[in-house]
């Protein structure tokens, strides 16, 4: 038996639709001072072996580490474990299957159907037959409240014309005095004026009555309800009704009550709203599910002392939260966004700055995104026909993945959108499921069974079945042929589908790219996850990029990426300013509060000093306009100073191509996110390594074995060089066709390509 001490091993656990990937590290007792990984694969679904794939992953790390055997169903002692870090996407499925908690919406009376009215938005306009997502909200309570703005946000005098305040911030030097003043007071008409956290003055026309409140609450929780989404208007700069509410529905006893202004308080009343049923939708889903995982560990786990283990999660803007912060709202790319985290921090190089576009190929989908120094952010995406307000990643997913179903239909090959998932999996997975991708690979030679985890059938151990994927795939050539002039051979039956699939995930990289200004071409290529390796090089050469990083651990860089991932907290308030010289020291007197208060709370989280890193952003949109950009100022922008206005300029014109000289320009939000650093430094860069390395090409009698593979324009080659990753050394190159095989992935290296083996990554780069 192996001692291990306390506190000792670091697991990150990612939980996909199709695999659920293990990434471990701990002491090496040889050598105290270096450690060794441990990497785990199994389904994310098995219930006939476990009931949950990452407690399962866990308790085979324990195993593996001490020495020791862990029946399965036991409670897990975790005096050993430094930390547990999960991405899951259990709240993602929850929103695409609709399987998410039943809950009630209140709302502003009057304003009963605005969430169901939406935005006017209409994406398939010419569909004669529209069938709308219906509400996340089972009920609606009309909340009889009402607060309203002073004054016109097109006032071309509003400045003038506005609420003057006493140096105190909160009482009135001088009364509005711009159109509709009702002449006598100080606004348009009767009621308490307060100012909102924008700066606005809000005029409090009704105040809510609580008591019927909680008549109404009482209703809904004898009826079952224990989650509530809390609405109001303008409660983005006034929050105070909805924090009421909230109060009182928790002494009512529900559970779960999501507060848009405690959220995200942004203005627009529809995403705002739509969010906040989101997460009264998701969070108690995620919730059962982490209770479900806590129950599989000793309590030690939960109890959040300083000696204790710590949990964290991994956050749909690519920092990790802990359990009091993670919410199904901020969950919903806590999937993807590891391996975001995974390849930006391991192929991007601070001095060449050479843009990266990241690929992962899972089971069930493709994950495209794009890095160039940070991570690029998005404030508004529509997942599931749900549009949701919120950080997160800017990721674009298509279906196409391994486990992607295949089928000829009306004389097209289709690649997607359904997929097999884990449960059946493809027809190749032994439990009678469809063709797939997957199936695709192994009939072409791309992947070799007696190199593939041995985890199918119902013994666990069986290897994949190539005759059931033979079988299915005859089926449909013989439906195609008859439905042909000529007739294909089954190889190019089989690689028809391949190049479908591929194509389908070129899609989603040419809207990062050429779609926004940027040369394709010019990037560097990311690989990961379980099918990466079979795709990446075909990908390329459709995309015309020349270089292609595949990472060590890039069939599990989700879960690789929590390893590295950084601790982040940030904080967000609403402003109204219009930006000048004058408001710019206003605005920065609140961004250094801000500041001051994320500093504090990762100081509380246990990271200080140099390890914290601040960034300081303003949502900015010219006047008149509804579209706001968050910008985050570099030294380059105007006099270097934290210049937003000169950033914003800079800003704006990539994305649109032209600047609305004419406009004033308005601050909508003020934020700070800090940045817990996890590591002071990753190594050297991949580009630098490869320039010092001494190449050494590798021959063919170093390969473990041979086989039959098919590739593009070449057709079969019967003696494809086979290798094992852990056979070959730093500095060794490996010219195509050829395959890499370890315990987690394939690598097809095609014809007039080259791979150079580095310290953490294969370097690929393609001729011709």
């Amino acid at each position: 038996m192996i001692e291990v001490p306390d506190r000792s091993i670091r697991i990150c656990a990612d939980r996909g639709g199709t695999f659920c990937d293990v990434h471990a590290s701990y002491p090496d007792p040889g050598n105290p001072n270096e450690r060794k990984d441990i990497v785990v694969k199994l389904l994310s679904q098995d219930t006939a072996n476990y009931g949950d794939a990452p407690t399962e992953g866990i308790r085979r790390v324990l195993e593996i580490v001490t020495g020791e055997t862990i029946p399965r169903g036991s409670v897990l002692d975790t005096s050993k474990i430094d930390y547990i870090r999960l991405s899951t996407t259990v709240a993602t499925n929850a929103l695409l299957e609709r399987k998410g908690h039943r809950h009630a919406l209140l709302i502003t009376k009057g304003f009963k159907d605005l969430l169901l009215i939406g935005n006017q938005s209409r994406p398939r306009i010419f569909d004669l037959n529209i069938r709308r997502p219906s509400p996340l909200y089972s009920e609606v309570i009309e909340v009889d409240e009402r607060v309203t703005l002073v004054g016109y946000t097109s006032d071309p005098k509003s400045e003038e014309n506005a609420i003057q305040w006493n140096d105190d911030g909160s009482s009135i030097q001088r009364g509005y005095r711009g159109p509709g003043w009702d002449g006598e007071g100080n606004a348009e008409g009767p009621g308490d004026i307060v100012r909102g956290i924008s700066g606005e003055a809000v005029r409090i026309l009704k105040r809510p009555d609580l008591d019927l409140l909680r008549h109404d609450l009482q209703r809904l929780y004898d009826t079952g309800y224990r989650s509530l989404a809390i609405v109001l208007v303008h409660s983005y700069t006034f929050p105070e009704h909805e924090i009421q509410i909230g109060k009182l529905a928790r002494e009512v006893g529900f559970t779960q009550v999501s507060e848009s202004s405690q959220l995200l308080p942004m203005i627009k009343m529809v995403p705002r709203g739509v969010s906040s049923t989101a997460d009264a939708y998701l969070t108690p889903i995620l919730r059962e599910y982490l209770d479900g995982f806590f129950h599989g560990f000793d309590t030690k786990l939960k109890d959040g002392r300083i000696k204790s283990p710590r949990v964290e999660f991994m956050g749909s803007d690519g920092g990790l939260l802990d359990l009091n912060n993670f919410s199904g709202l901020k969950s919903i790319l806590s999937g993807p966004a590891g391996g975001v985290v995974g390849y930006a921090l391991t192929s991007w190089d601070a001095d060449r700055k050479y843009p990266i576009i990241g690929l992962d190929v899972g089971g069930t989908s493709t994950d495209v995104s794009r890095f160039d120094g940070r991570y690029e952010v998005v404030y508004e995406t529509t997942t599931a026909g749900v549009t949701i307000q919120s950080p997160q990643l800017d990721i674009n997913t298509v279906a196409a993945g391994g486990g992607s179903c295949l089928t000829f239909r009306n004389g097209l090959f289709l690649a997607g959108p359904e997929s097999a998932g884990a449960q059946p999996g493809p027809a190749c997975y032994r439990k009678g499921g469809p063709l797939a991708v997957t199936d695709a690979n192994l009939l072409l030679g791309r992947l070799i069974p007696s190199y593939f985890p041995k985890i199918f059938g119902k013994s666990e151990k069986e290897p994949l079945d190539s005759e059931a994927s033979r079988v299915a795939f005859e089926k449909v050539a013989k439906e195609i042929n008859e439905s042909h002039e000529i007739n294909l051979d089954l190889d190019d039956i089989v690689y028809g589908f391949i190049k479908v699939a591929n194509e389908t995930m070129c899609r989603p990289i040419r809207a990062l790219t050429e779609a926004r200004g940027y040369s394709t071409g010019k990037h560097i290529l990311a690989s990961f996850g379980g099918a990466g390796g079979q795709h990446a090089c075909e990908i390329a050469r459709l995309l015309g990029i020349k270089t292609i990083l595949i990472h060590r651990y890039s069939s599990i860089l989700s879960a690789y990426g929590l390893a590295l991932a950084d601790r982040a907290y940030e904080l967000q308030e609403p402003s109204s300013a219009f930006y000048s010289a004058q408001t710019r020291r206003n605005l920065t007197v609140r961004l250094d509060k801000l500041t001051n208060d994320v500093k504090a709370e990762l100081k509380c989280q246990g990271f200080e000093g140099d390890r914290v890193k601040v960034e300081r952003m303003l949502n900015m949109r010219f006047e008149g306009t509804d579209t706001a950009l968050m910008v985050l100022p570099n030294e380059n922008d105007g006099d270097g100073i934290e210049d937003f206005e000169a950033a914003f300029r800079r800003v704006y014109k990539a994305e649109f191509g032209f600047l609305l000289d004419t406009k004033s320009i308005i601050v909508d939000d003020v934020k700070v996110r800090g940045i817990g650093k996890t590591f002071d430094h990753l190594g050297e860069s991949v580009y630098s390594e490869i320039e010092r390395l001494e190449k050494h090409p590798v021959t063919r009698d170093r390969a473990d074995s041979t086989y039959s593979v098919y590739f593009d324009k070449v057709g079969r080659v019967a003696d494809t060089p086979v290798f094992l990753l852990d056979s070959l050394v730093v500095g060794d190159e490996v010219t195509g066709p050829a395959m890499i095989i370890d315990n987690t992935q394939t690598i097809v290296i095609v014809p007039d390509a080259r791979a150079v083996l580095t310290s953490k990554h294969l370097y690929i780069t393609l001729e011709g």
